[in-house]
């Protein structure tokens, strides 16, 4: 479990919602600059104990193929519950529709807490969400 907590865990990322810039495959992206870390001062992360992941995927994009993931700054108190307008965007997926199903999806999380030195503490810390296609992929001819 260690090792889990380990993995949500990792460095932290700006919060850009101002400029996007185009890719060229046509879906829009967060400008590079220097990330800002996520100041925790938490041991070890808050862990998700959801049985089932409170995430819908836009039927749309499903039904398109599309796939993408999202990165979430959240921050959860010391009793693991999430404060709901602490939520944001970190990192888009690049498509509007993932990005809002991430933060629709968000309210519905459970976590343990943060844990420093073993006590439940407050911390911030970033939560990955990845948009996967669950259809079998047809083979290439």
């Amino acid at each position: 479990m260690a090792s889990y907590r380990t993995l949500l865990g990792f460095a932290g990322v700006s919060l850009h919602l101002i400029a996007c810039e185009r890719r060229p495959d046509g879906t829009m992206g967060l400008p590079s600059q220097t990330a800002a870390p996520v100041e925790s001062t938490a041991d070890q992360p808050p862990v998700a104990i959801n049985p089932v992941s409170p995430m819908q995927y836009p039927q749309a994009l499903l039904d398109q193929g599309i796939e993408g993931s999202v990165l979430l700054r959240l921050y959860v108190d010391s009793a693991g519950r999430l404060l709901a307008d602490s939520t944001r965007v970190a990192e888009s997926s690049g498509y509007p529709a993932l990005d809002s199903a991430a933060m629709e999806g968000a309210a519905g999380l459970r976590y343990s807490p943060a844990l420093r030195r073993g006590r439940a503490v407050a911390a911030p810390f970033l939560q990955p969400v990845h948009f996967r296609n669950p259809r079998p992929r047809a083979a290439a001819p």
